[in-house]
């Protein structure tokens, strides 16, 4: 329901007003109105000299030519009149159904609101015209072009670029760090962290894992022999013998060397097995047993909680926000080749594959007819409320600018049609003896 029918006053949705270039049009209806009064005086003179030259008793052609020029100035005054009171009122006079636009705008509004509703905006004829404009291939041949790919990739970029800039980082961290927090929360893990060890253990991902720690510890082991010899011999009991602690402490220190380097060396080393079976076990744990997945499931609630986690969330958004910003800037960036490289293809195929054709017209058709047919009422009401809001005074002058030098003709072509018809009319009276 519109403005107007809820009987509240419109405010003026557009500005609407009498311009300078609705002032030179109105100058030219002003020639054409002289242009038809003019006729109608030279018809009026007509019909007085032909009257005066038959009532001083020339015969023959005077009463054809007042026969004549009578019915021109009756049809040059009807339609006069029919022009005139579309706009204002004849001489000022107060008669009925004239100063048609003026007191009738509102009602003229809400028609052509009603108008446009019935015939252009339903679902029939939306999706009628839609589908005889074949917009899928239309699209399709447009965007095969390099350059129109080019173009739709620049304005992606452009688009991207606009909507990062506008985004606030506090913001989109946080609603990142709570959809991830969230979804972490209500989702358990053990399972699926047990599924994916017991698939890496099994296809032995996990040998170059147990490699590099055998590598790194052998490493270390090397570099700080005396560091552990140190360690070995300070927790050893005060009452026994240096020399005895040194002692110790070598032979710890060399049977783990021995042992890492083994282990690092002999894929089959017992202690490999070990860790394979420890894996396994707890593997299938996460899957199966209560009390695992249970401490799992509080080990990674206190992880979400840390601020070092949420730091990591957070800085997450800032990292991706600079490589999409930085990718979107650079033509030559593997982004923006990817996307025109993408709609290149996506052209080729709108272009010649049918089936895919229907599918976009048909998603086109119906978003379209959904448009309408949901909001009909809200665009029909925009027109009857833009016109209520409109000057009744600057609107008539308005429509008159614009469609006055056509229907001045109006007049002219009265003038003459009348003319005619009453020459036509005496004519026929006369041969018939009348």
């Amino acid at each position: 329901m519109s403005r107007t029918e809820r009987g509240q006053a419109p405010k003026p949705l557009v500005a609407f007003s009498y311009t300078e270039a609705d002032e030179e049009k109105r100058r030219g209806v002003r020639r054409m109105k002289a242009t038809a009064t003019g006729l109608l005086l030279l018809v009026a003179v007509v019909y007085v000299l032909a009257t005066w030259a038959e009532h001083a008793g020339w015969t023959g052609w005077p009463g054809y030519v007042a026969a004549a020029a009578e019915a021109g100035m009756v049809g040059a005054l009807a339609d006069w009149f029919a022009v005139t009171a579309l706009f204002r009122r004849p001489l000022g006079l107060p008669i009925p159904h004239t100063a048609i636009i003026p007191t009738k705008k509102d009602q003229l509004g809400a028609s052509l609101g009603s108008f446009v509703g019935e015939n252009f905006l339903s679902g029939e004829v939306v999706r009628t015209r839609l589908h005889a404009l074949g917009i899928g291939g239309r699209l399709g041949a447009w965007l095969a072009e390099p350059r129109n790919a080019d173009r739709v990739t620049a304005e992606l970029a452009t688009a991207l670029r606009g909507a990062l800039t506008v985004l606030r980082d506090s913001d989109v961290q946080a609603v990142v760090g709570e959809a991830i927090t969230r979804r972490a929360d209500t989702a358990e893990v053990a399972p699926g962290v047990g599924k994916t060890l017991e698939k890496v253990v099994a296809d032995g991902a996990h040998h170059r894992a147990v490699d590099l720690v055998c590598a790194r510890a052998h490493g270390w082991l090397v570099e700080h022999a005396d560091s552990v010899m140190d360690a070995v011999q300070g927790g050893a009991p005060g009452w026994t013998p240096r020399f005895v602690d040194k002692k110790v402490g070598e032979r710890v220190y060399k049977e783990l060397l021995r042992f890492v380097t083994e282990m690092r060396d002999m894929p089959e080393h017992p202690a490999r097995g070990a860790i394979d079976r420890f894996l396994t076990d707890f593997a299938a744990d996460l899957q199966g047993d209560t009390d695992t997945r249970a401490r799992v499931e509080r080990l990674k609630s206190d992880l979400l909680t840390r601020p070092e986690v949420q730091d990591i969330i957070a800085s997450a958004w800032a990292s991706v926000r600079g490589m999409v910003m930085a990718a979107a800037e650079d033509e030559q960036s593997e982004l923006r080749r990817r996307a025109r490289s993408s709609l290149l293809s996506l052209g080729s195929r709108l272009a010649t594959d049918g089936k895919l054709q229907s599918k976009l017209e048909g998603w086109l058709e119906d978003a379209a007819v959904y448009v309408v047919t949901t909001y009909r009422t809200e665009i029909t009401s925009l027109i009857s409320d833009t016109v209520a809001s409109w000057d009744a005074d600057q609107t008539s002058k308005k429509i008159e600018a614009h469609i006055g030098r056509d229907l001045q003709f109006i007049r002219i072509n009265g003038t003459v049609v009348g003319a005619l018809a009453g020459l036509l009319i005496y004519t026929v009276s006369r041969g018939l003896g009348a």
